[in-house]
């Protein structure tokens, strides 16, 4: 496994999947849409980004990663909107004895 990717030169969010046995498998955005994978050498990421759901912002050149930064508080966001998915999903309707 290597830095490549086959994506445009260009910036991209790119989400950490997971990171294991030193490899990371990231999901890349681009303007909201899904647009690819790969999985890269974990030590290519950010210390900070070495986890789950982590948010970077990548800038491509020639399918190589030429810039990498963790984005804290977009992973903050995005961790609440997931959280409050899930809670609105787990809510029971009302049934109706309840009323």
């Amino acid at each position: 496994m290597t830095n490549r990717v086959d994506l445009d030169n260009g910036e991209y969010t790119a989400v950490v999947d997971s990171i294991e046995d030193g490899f990371a498998t990231v999901f890349f955005e681009q303007d909201g849409e899904e647009v690819g994978n790969a999985v890269l050498e974990a030590d290519r990421l950010p210390k900070d980004g070495h986890h789950a759901d982590a948010v970077l912002t990548v800038t491509v050149v020639n399918s190589d990663l030429d810039t990498v930064q963790y984005e804290p508080e977009q992973t903050t966001k995005r961790a609440d909107a997931a959280q409050n998915r899930f809670d609105q999903l787990s809510k029971r309707p009302p049934s109706e004895d309840d009323s």
